[in-house]
């Protein structure tokens, strides 16, 4: 069985492509992708984790709102009792203020966000952690 990987935005993100194209980079990486689709609320998103107990959460937002609504959904999420050890990721346009984005990037990882990206960053790295989830959930099996 592949590991499933949840896939959703922020409430106020009402964007659809940026999570195909997401959904389709998780499954060529070898994921189960459960597309939340555009504008969860935090309340759904939580639900969903205790439904499927995902092997990771990529929350991906290109309103520029990321930073403000992530910061809330990590602290939500975080208070699961399953999601304490699972990986959480945000991507895309973080802040409205493009100079701010790197900046708010550490304040999200220092949140709980396992990491952050902002827009100007490759998916190099990010494909190299899910590998690393990939090798952790196949052993853990």
């Amino acid at each position: 069985m592949k590991p499933i990987a949840l896939l959703t935005t922020i409430p106020s993100d009402s964007h659809n492509w940026n999570l195909v194209y997401i959904q389709l980079f998780l499954e060529e990486h070898g994921f189960t992708v459960v597309n939340m689709g555009p504008s969860v609320p935090f309340y759904l998103l939580l639900e969903k984790c205790r439904q499927l107990e995902p092997s990771v959460v990529i929350v991906s937002t290109i309103n520029g709102h990321g930073y403000i609504e992530g910061k809330e959904l990590i602290r939500q999420l975080k208070e699961l009792e399953c999601m304490k050890d699972i990986p959480v990721f945000i991507g895309g346009k973080l802040s409205t203020d493009a100079n701010m984005s790197s900046l708010y990037a550490v304040e999200l990882e220092e949140a709980g966000y396992r990491k952050a990206y902002d827009s100007r960053e490759d998916m190099t790295e990010f494909s190299r952690r899910l590998e690393e989830i990939l090798l952790q959930t196949a052993v853990s099996r």
